[in-house]
């Protein structure tokens, strides 16, 4: 009767993941640019929080929603997808770091200045937050995960030391290559993030 159906290419790839790095894929990265301090408390924040916050005073409509191009979820270009994911209480941030060690760059220290902001926010005080290094699946296992350890330390102590943030609001973890955002280009830039989870 009819052709049969032939999904594109991308869409195909990004069906086939499994259910946690299609959750993951989903979950858009805001590159040391994209960090602002409403994006991080949108994404952090109770859903309540973030719209009393954003000044909304009718309730919202279940209705339509604008389509995140797959690209863009994945690579994490697009700044405004982060608002998005309102009220799911983690955000993911591209932090970059000198090669293979811990040390942050200029650049990830302004994300993180960004962050430092968010948190001291109002909807955001007082809550704790985890930490969690990502690192790509080059190098071995053991030295992923005590790379992604090392700078999930890092991040908590630059928030601490040089943001005044307290100690015991923050938990540092290592997730090393377990959780790729972009499973089929090992060397992506998403692979190697810091996402906040705010904890319950």
């Amino acid at each position: 009767m009819t052709a049969s159906y032939k999904p594109a290419p991308l869409l195909l790839a990004l069906a086939l993941l499994g259910s946690a790095a299609a959750t993951t894929a989903q979950e858009p990265v805001l590159r040391e640019g994209q960090v602002t301090e409403k994006s991080l408390i949108d994404a952090l924040a109770p859903a309540s929080a973030a719209s009393g916050a954003a000044g909304e005073s009718a309730p919202r409509m279940r209705g339509f929603k604008p389509m995140i191009r797959p690209t863009a979820a994945l690579a994490g270009t697009a700044a405004t997808a982060a608002t998005g994911t309102a009220g799911a209480g983690r955000a993911s941030i591209l932090v970059t770091f000198v090669t293979d060690s811990a040390a942050l760059t200029p650049q990830a220290k302004r994300a993180l200045d960004v962050l430092a902001s968010a948190l001291k926010s109002e909807q955001l005080a007082g809550k704790h937050f985890e930490i969690q290094g990502n690192a790509d699946p080059r190098g071995s296992e053991a030295h992923n995960l005590q790379l992604s350890q090392e700078r999930a330390e890092a991040v908590r102590a630059y928030l601490v030391s040089q943001q005044g943030l307290r100690a015991d609001r923050l938990t540092a973890v290592g997730k090393g290559s377990t959780e790729l955002m972009n499973p089929n280009d090992p060397a992506a830039p998403e692979n190697r993030r810091v996402t906040i989870v705010a904890q319950p």
